[in-house]
C-alpha cells in the first residue's frame, strides 16, 4: 500500500472475513500446515507493508470447519482508504477466503475476549447429493428429531462441558453458557443451531455426534444427561465430520449488524 494511504499512528481495526475451511488446518497458525490466519496475515503484510503486523481472531476453528462470519483485530498505522484496502485484499486472498468489512474500534476492543456470544450451524442431509457433499454430512438412517431436540433443549441447564471437550485441550476452564440449541428440519436439510458465550475445541462436533446417538435411539435422553454429568470425553459419542460445521455469527456490544 502506498504511503499516502496511511498516517503514522497506531489504530486498532476489526476485519470481518468469511472462509471455506476445506483446505485449511483451522484458523490458528501452526507449523507445517496451512491455516487461515497465516494466509490472511501474509496478505495484509503485503498490502500494509508492516511485517510485524499480528492478527488476533475471535476464536479457533478446527481443521475443515467453515466460517460465514469471523472477526479479527489488528493494530496498524491509520488506513486512509479502507474501501481500497478491502478491494485489494480480496484480489490477493485465495478464492476460499473473502474480506467483508474493516472498521476502526477502540484500542481496548478485542476480537476474542470482547465477544459476548458465538453461534454455529451444523448441516445434515439424508439423501446423497453431490452439491452438498463438501458442506453437509450424509446421514441416511431415520432420525428421531423430536427426541434430539428434547435432549438439546436441556443444554442451557448445564455449565461444565468437559464430556464434549477435546482431551488435553490446554484451556483453563470447560465452563460454557449455552443460550440456545435446536434442530430444525428443512425440506432438504436438518440444521442444528447453537449459541453460547464460548465453545471448547471440538465441542459442537462432539455434541452433534452424541445428539445423533439420541436420534438413532442408541442412547436415551436420560443417558445423554448422564454423559454431560460424567464430565468424561470417553462417555460421549464420536465427533461428526468438520465439513458440516459453520461459525455463523459472533456478537459484540459495540457492533450493530
Amino acid at each position: 500500500m502506498t504511503c499516502n494511504m496511511l498516517l503514522l499512528f497506531s489504530v486498532r481495526y476489526f476485519l470481518e472475513i468469511a472462509y471455506d475451511g476445506t483446505n485449511y488446518h483451522g484458523w490458528q497458525i501452526q507449523p507445517n500446515a496451512t491455516s487461515v490466519q497465516e494466509v490472511v496475515t501474509k496478505s495484509l503484510h503485503v498490502l500494509l507493508k508492516q511485517p510485524d503486523l499480528s492478527l488476533m481472531g475471535c476464536g479457533r476453528t478446527d481443521t475443515g470447519v467453515h466460517a460465514s462470519q469471523f472477526f479479527i483485530h489488528f493494530d496498524c498505522d491509520e488506513i486512509a482508504d479502507i474501501d481500497t484496502l478491502l478491494f485489494k485484499l480480496n484480489k490477493v486472498l485465495p478464492h476460499d477466503i473473502s474480506a467483508i468489512r474493516c472498521f476502526k474500534v477502540d484500542d481496548k476492543a478485542h476480537a476474542r475476549f470482547s465477544a459476548t456470544s458465538r453461534s454455529y450451524k451444523y448441516f445434515i442431509h439424508s439423501q446423497k447429493n453431490p452439491f452438498k457433499y463438501k458442506y453437509s454430512t450424509l446421514i441416511e438412517r431415520e432420525l428421531d428429531v423430536d427426541k434430539m431436540n428434547e435432549a438439546a433443549k436441556l443444554l442451557p441447564q448445564f455449565e461444565d462441558f468437559t464430556s464434549f471437550a477435546r482431551l488435553h485441550g490446554n484451556v483453563k476452564t470447560n465452563i460454557c453458557k449455552i443460550y440456545y440449541a435446536h434442530f430444525t428440519q428443512h425440506p432438504d436439510a436438518l440444521v442444528f443451531e447453537i449459541k453460547a458465550n464460548r465453545f471448547l475445541r471440538n465441542m459442537v462436533r462432539s455434541l452433534v455426534g452424541t445428539l445423533l446417538d439420541v436420534g438413532l435411539n442408541k442412547i436415551s435422553v436420560d443417558e445423554f444427561v448422564d454423559i454431560i454429568e460424567q464430565r468424561n470425553r470417553s462417555a460421549a459419542g464420536d465427533s461428526v465430520d468438520a465439513k458440516g460445521l459453520f461459525l455463523t455469527k459472533v456478537e459484540y456490544p459495540f457492533i450493530n449488524e
